[in-house]
Formats: C-alpha cells, sequence, structure tokens
C-alpha cells in the first residue's frame, strides 16, 4: 500500500510497530507538522537522517506511528507518544510548501506474534545484563523478564546506545529472530569497543 507520509528525521530515534516512543517537539517546523497531524489522521512517521546537512538524506525505510498521547504546553512546543503502527519504504519525496518534509512510502507488513526459542530469550538477556553492567546502566531485570518477547527485543533496539547506522539495521531486519541476533551482535561489538574506541558495525 502506497501512502503519503509527513517525516521527522531523528537520528537514532527509532520506531517499531506496537511500540511506543515518547517526543519533545520544538522546532517550529515540526510543531507545524504535528498540528498537521492532529488536525488530519495524528499519523507521522520517523525516520532516520543518513547525514548532517542541513536537509539531510533519508534513510528509505522509517515507521510510521500514530500520535496517541499529546499534550500542548503553553509556549507551542509538544509532548506526545507515539505508537508504531508500519514500517515504510520511501519511494521519493515530495515537493511540499509546508515546512516539514513529506514522502510517498509503500507501508511493509510486520509479523505479529513471532516469539524467540527458549535459548535465544535466555542469549538475548544474558548479553543484556553484561552490556547494561558493563555500561553502568540500573535495569528492573524482574520487569524485563515478564515481557513478551517482541516487546524485549524491539524495546532494546529502540533504546540501546549504538550508533544510527547500527540503529537502522536493527529496523530494516524483518524477523524477530534475526533481529535478537543482531542486537547481542551489537552489544557484544560495542560492549567490547565502548567509547574509548568509537567503533562502527557496518
Amino acid at each position: 500500500m502506497t501512502t503519503r507520509i509527513s517525516v521527522f528525521p531523528l537520528g537514532g530515534a527509532l520506531l517499531f510497530p506496537r511500540m511506543h516512543l515518547p517526543l519533545h517537539i520544538f522546532e517550529p517546523r515540526y510543531r507545524a507538522m504535528i498540528s498537521d497531524s492532529l488536525a488530519r489522521d495524528r499519523r507521522i512517521g520517523m525516520v532516520q537522517p543518513r547525514d548532517n546537512r542541513q536537509k539531510p538524506g533519508l534513510f528509505r525505510m522509517g515507521c510510521v506511528g500514530q500520535i496517541v498521547e499529546v499534550e500542548a504546553l503553553d509556549d507551542g512546543r509538544f509532548d506526545i507518544v507515539l505508537e508504531g503502527l508500519s514500517r515504510f519504504v520511501i519511494k521519493r519525496e515530495l515537493e511540499v510548501a509546508t515546512p516539514f518534509r513529506q514522502v510517498e512510502a509503500d507501508l511493509v507488513d510486520t509479523p505479529e506474534d513471532e516469539t524467540l526459542a527458549l535459548a535465544e530469550r535466555s542469549s538475548l538477556e544474558l548479553e543484556a545484563r553484561r552490556f547494561a553492567d558493563a555500561q553502568g546502566y540500573a535495569v528492573d531485570w524482574e520487569a524485563v523478564s515478564r515481557l513478551d518477547d517482541e516487546s524485549l527485543v524491539n524495546g532494546i533496539a529502540q533504546i540501546a546506545p549504538f550508533d544510527i547506522a547500527s540503529k537502522q539495521a536493527l529496523l530494516e531486519v524483518d524477523s524477530l529472530q534475526d533481529r535478537s541476533e543482531l542486537i547481542v551482535q551489537l552489544m557484544q561489538f560495542f560492549g567490547r569497543h565502548g567509547d574509548d574506541e568509537a567503533g562502527t558495525l557496518q
């Protein structure tokens, strides 16, 4: 299905179907985008920029989300929560008069109710504990153990401090099992290289 999507380019901010992403909207062009979205279908697309130019190139795949919570602040800013609906692949960027960018994109079906094998789940949780300990993160592991497989895998993909290219690779992986395996590889890689060597996995 091809559709028109207003996009918010933001490095490191991943959204997956059925997951949530809180955002603070302060730039005028994106405040305009949120106002426009609220007046129409409450949907915007999250996509990562490829570079740091004034008008950066965009990765081809992003995720469209629906605004499920919104707080309009007195100074025109917004605090919103997006719920992921579907990944999309950009076909072309549209010439528009709006201050925010719009694309024509194909929506990508995402399988539901995917699960991990017990060994895959155990491997992911073990590597996540090692990574969190090495990074000094405080994690409620009891709460983590209660998450379903999809929420665990995609939640880690959203919040883990990987570089933009690595985060994009996680978004573009189609199966939950492959995404879990890639997360384990990335945690091992970044756990070894850390901030000192600023490694990038290509």
